[in-house]
């Protein structure tokens, strides 16, 4: 009877065991969040919103008639062009966390691995986020919209007057050696560069802005100023187009800067309400400062200063509160009014369309500031106790951003103009590149 009552013990643990060890399985795996899902797929629409229409419009309404098509399709050939190559390895050099270590500088600390190159691994099953609560391919899409529109903003630098092929070549080379290394060391975890330094860079102020405002700079430098410049009249040819450009830039930045929370939380949502403030007082600062300045206050005015404001709040959104938000907001509509304006003017440089005096200056004073008013003693959320030292922190990631997206990008530009030209001909450039580069035209009278 006793080895009965075994066998029949044993018997039960098999039937029971399995059950068992499927239901711990079923403990461990991770589990979907909807609400999060759905606010990161909501907010991943939203920020390739921004690029195409929304950049698209508000720099094709800036530029001359005559360039307006080859304006928009640079940015349509660059939503295109850096969708792939992120899925080919940009995904895995900006976010591969493969030989980090916290607090050990090597290679990885600058570069990712290529371990995810070809997104090898990624199934439907993937998930990643805070708590691993949304599916990772969500998060590889909306990573892909902010690489998109990083290099897109660099356009406006040098619009009217870079050809399609050398813009295409230098974007995809930029977008290997200058953004996906600088999104990595900011934005990987323990063992980016930046991120061991203690960086507070929520959602791009030094990833997206400072990149594409520095490499701006370096660009219109490099190819030199439009023919005619600054002596010929270069006035907008439909600021319709930018206000609208504008609108779709400050709907679709909440998923750019709450979408960053990567969940639907308060964080998200303070994010979403600092970036309202920021944006509207920018706007204010930008629309004012130019009334006294100049006399009257101008549409494109308020629409600069809504996208300084953007740019400005970006890095700060998830740690600044109202009231620090509505500083940043009217800090940043005051001095990139005076740097897109005044500055460029007294430098003398090509910034067509202000790529540097917004998202350049901009991004440099949010970063700045984010480090004062992250702080709990000014309202922040964040954990910064010491602000001198963390506005040093900030400042030192600012000064590598800066002195390495300069470099890299004069390299690029310089061999590429070396190999096969940056800039169209005179003549082209004062038929326009709609024709030149494209052949066709905006408006058919």
């Amino acid at each position: 009877m006793t080895l009965r009552k075994f066998a029949g013990l044993g018997a039960l643990l098999s039937l029971v065991m399995p059950g068992l060890a499927m239901a711990a399985d079923e403990v461990a795996a991770p589990v979907l969040n909807s609400g999060d899902t759905a606010w990161m797929l909501t907010s991943t629409a939203l920020v390739l919103f921004m690029t195409i229409p929304g950049l698209a419009l508000f720099y094709g309404g800036m530029v001359r008639s005559k360039n307006i098509l080859s304006v928009m399709m640079q940015c349509f050939a660059i939503t295109g062009l850096i969708s792939i190559l992120w899925v080919i390895y940009g995904y895995s050099i900006a976010f591969d966390t493969t030989g980090m270590e916290q607090g050990v500088v090597n290679f990885n600390s600058f570069f990712g691995g290529l371990g995810k190159a070809f997104l090898a691994g990624v199934t439907p099953a993937s998930v990643t986020g805070p708590a691993a609560l949304f599916p990772e391919a969500v998060f590889i899409t909306f990573q892909m919209t902010f690489a998109i529109i990083t290099p897109a903003l660099i356009v406006g630098a040098f619009a009217e007057r870079m050809k399609f092929s050398a813009m295409l070549i230098f974007m995809g080379v930029w977008f290997t050696l200058v953004y996906a290394p600088i999104a990595h060391m900011v934005w990987s975890g323990n063992g980016g560069l930046m991120w061991d330094w203690g960086v507070l860079d929520f959602a791009g102020g030094t990833v997206v802005h400072i990149n594409a405002g520095i490499a701006g700079l370096v660009a219109c430098l490099v190819l030199g100023k439009r023919k005619g410049f600054p002596t010929t009249p270069m006035a907008p040819h439909n600021l319709g187009y930018t206000l609208m450009g504008a609108a779709m830039l400050w709907v679709g930045w909440f998923g750019f800067n709450a979408g960053s929370a990567a969940a639907a939380n308060g964080t998200a949502g303070m994010a979403m309400l600092v970036t309202q403030i920021a944006t509207a007082a920018a706007a204010l600062g930008w629309m004012f400062a130019e009334w006294i300045t100049h006399g009257k206050p101008s549409a494109l005015g308020i629409a600069s200063g809504v996208v300084a404001g953007l740019v400005a709040i970006t890095p700060a959104a998830g740690t600044v509160g109202p009231m620090g938000a509505l500083v940043i907001g009217l800090a940043a509509g005051v001095v990139c009014f005076f740097c897109a304006t005044s500055l460029k003017r007294k430098l003398g440089y090509d910034d067509s369309l202000d790529a540097f005096g917004v998202h350049g200056i901009g991004g440099i004073l949010g970063a700045i500031l984010t480090g004062v008013f992250a702080a709990p003693s000014l309202g922040g959320f964040g954990t910064v106790t010491d602000i001198a030292a963390q506005v040093w922190i900030q400042c030192k990631g600012v000064g590598f951003t800066v002195i390495y997206t300069a470099i890299v990008t004069f390299i690029i530009l310089k061999v590429l103009d070396a190999v096969m030209g940056l800039r169209v001909t005179e003549e082209e450039e004062a038929v326009g590149l709609d024709l030149a580069q494209h052949n066709e035209r905006g408006y058919n009278l």
